[in-house]
């Protein structure tokens, strides 16, 4: 009995189709050990340019914890990494989002060692307008270099503002919503640590716990 052509066509479509499909699920499982290594490596590079790896022993990618305070920190969840030495508090690095944005929130990793001052400040992400908002980044300028070493007391709180508002930070010409806004959420985040102190660091760090741990 001869099928009918629409009957064999449909059953070669259906047949490429479920091929396509095994095929991609196929790579994906290939590839996504590789990818997810690759973030790692990426987060990780992130944070050592914060907090230099010879001045921590612990894994901080693993040594985390979720924190909630959006009106600090500018996010209903705020992941928290960890670096201490010798089970000492050595820093910690905050993916504190800043929500006042000119195009929208900026992403950013700000790290506070455990004396209070800022171990740097690095945009992870952001839509500001190119060639104005876009001098947050560090391959276009300095200016996010000018956090660090600063705290609570160095400038005082009433300094935590750009050159126009009566701060100490410098805002860009054609564009002071953006810096205003990031230094904003930097001294929030640090006003966070301030009140959290050692709570920070008071949940073990959980590679301890692991086949191998120190």
């Amino acid at each position: 009995m001869v099928k009918h052509p629409v009957v064999i066509a449909a059953f070669l479509l259906g047949s490429f189709a479920v091929a396509g499909t095994s095929l991609v699920a196929f790579t994906y499982r290939q590839t996504q050990p590789r990818i997810l290594a690759n973030e790692r490596q990426a987060l990780l590079d992130k944070l050592q340019a914060l907090v230099p790896a010879a001045s921590v022993d612990n894994d901080m990618l693993e040594d985390n914890l979720v924190v909630q305070d959006p009106d600090l920190l500018g996010a209903d969840r705020t992941t928290v990494y960890r670096g201490r030495r010798l089970g000492k508090p050595v820093a910690a690095v905050f993916t504190s989002v800043v929500p006042g944005g000119y195009s929208g929130p900026i992403k950013l990793l700000v790290a506070v060692r455990h004396d209070g001052s800022l171990g740097g400040v690095r945009v992870v992400s952001h839509k500001e307008t190119p060639g104005l908002g876009d001098k947050i980044e560090e391959e276009r300028s300095d200016w996010i270099y000018s956090f660090d070493g600063k705290s609570l007391q160095d400038p005082q709180p009433r300094y935590w503002g750009v050159k126009r508002d009566g701060g100490v930070f410098d805002q860009f010409t054609g564009a002071t919503i953006t810096p205003r806004a990031i230094v904003r959420a930097v001294k929030n985040t640090l006003l966070y640590v301030a009140q959290q102190g050692d709570g920070l660091y008071a949940q073990p760090d959980p590679s301890d716990n692991k086949p191998g741990g120190s």
